[in-house]
């Protein structure tokens, strides 16, 4: 069975956003465009407490795209965001979100960030998409949503690592680009894992 995954098309990660992901509005479009096309589709969405340790507001002194040892592992601080319950939170303008059978909350524990939409950055605690995916014989994920460079990139490494062949639709995609260059690299970390690199009008 494949699955189509939309990933953190959240109000904050849009254009005037907390945590812009330039010309993120643009991923709306071809996801809408891609959602019919699939039986089962789900979706991730950060959901942080105000007191995540990601925030660089919570740490003072330190600012957005500084990089701290969290937990032992690098952590980037971010600009507050996504944090539950406020309207940054809420899924972007008009995507169509009568399509998404399960969402699948990440980042809510204070301590540890989760980019991936599988699990936390320390690969301790599981979301339950994996277990959801697996109870509904998907073998095949195509992914899309934000930031390629960061969620959809650790989403689709792990979608690997569990099995899945994972496809990451390009034109479904942005990137933040904190460094010049990491959108690239994510691309190619992606392809050397086995990431399939699509668009959508490769979508049966």
């Amino acid at each position: 069975m494949r699955a189509l995954l939309v990933v953190d098309v959240q109000n904050d990660f849009l254009p005037g956003g907390a945590l812009e992901v330039p010309r993120g509005d643009e991923v709306v479009a071809a996801i809408n465009v891609l959602m019919p096309r699939f039986e089962l589709v789900v979706a991730t969405a950060d959901w942080h407490p105000p007191d995540h340790a990601s925030f660089a507001a919570n740490h003072p002194g330190r600012s957005p795209g500084e990089e701290i040892a969290l937990g032992g592992a690098p952590q980037i601080l971010w600009p507050v965001h996504c944090v539950a319950g406020t309207p940054g939170a809420d899924f972007a303008p008009g995507l169509e979100t009568q399509h998404f059978a399960e969402v699948f909350r990440k980042g809510t524990d204070p301590a540890v960030d989760s980019y991936s939409g599988f699990f936390d950055n320390h690969h301790l605690r599981a979301t339950g998409l994996g277990d959801y995916l697996e109870a509904r014989g998907v073998h095949e994920l195509w992914i899309a949503g934000l930031a390629t460079d960061y969620c959809v990139r650790f989403t689709a490494l792990d979608a690997r690592r569990l099995g899945l062949h994972a496809l990451v639709v390009e034109d479904g995609c942005r990137g933040v680009e904190l460094h010049p260059g990491d959108v690239e690299a994510a691309r190619a970390e992606m392809r050397d894992a086995g990431c399939r690199l699509v668009t959508s009008a490769d979508a049966p």
